[in-house]
């Protein structure tokens, strides 16, 4: 990755994390990130070509910091990050849900967790916890253990 293309993500995410993901033009990104929007278009050719560069950045970061020896612990870890970032947590907002659902199925995104079948359930699993969370953590690690660990056995 370029620094201006990091450059032009990180700006993105600013903005996602201010006004939600589908609120966001191209042009305040290019202005937020010091480049024209013909540069921004050199880099990215439209806005569906950002948004799946911005979420494989993303899932990239998270899945480093995930723990690969507990499944259950790796799910939690997941929510826990995307929680604690207003950047990531505004894809998961109503006006937003459609894009980040067609982005989230990607074969971009499943590529970066392994086996494709066992990928789109996680990810499906993760962003329904997202858009409609546990009451708790512990009510969402016991939803986990019943019916996620089961189906990566």
């Amino acid at each position: 990755m370029t620094d201006q293309t990091a450059r032009i993500l990180d700006a993105a995410a600013g903005l996602f994390a201010a006004h939600g993901v589908t609120a966001v033009g191209m042009g305040e990104i290019a202005t937020a990130a010091g480049c024209s929007r013909a540069t921004l278009y050199r880099y990215f050719p439209d806005r569906h070509a950002l948004h799946l560069a911005f979420v494989q950045r993303e899932a990239r970061r998270i899945v480093a910091l995930l723990p690969t020896d507990d499944p259950v612990e790796a799910v939690l870890a997941a929510l826990r990050e995307v929680r604690a970032r207003p950047e990531l947590l505004a894809w998961f907002g109503t006006a937003d849900a459609g894009t980040t659902a067609a982005l989230a199925q990607s074969d971009a995104v499943l590529g970066i967790l392994g086996d494709e079948q066992t990928a789109r359930w996680l990810v499906r699993v993760i962003v329904s916890l997202l858009v409609v969370p546990g009451r708790d953590d512990a009510e969402e690690r016991a939803l986990i253990e019943r019916f996620v660990l089961p189906s990566l056995r």
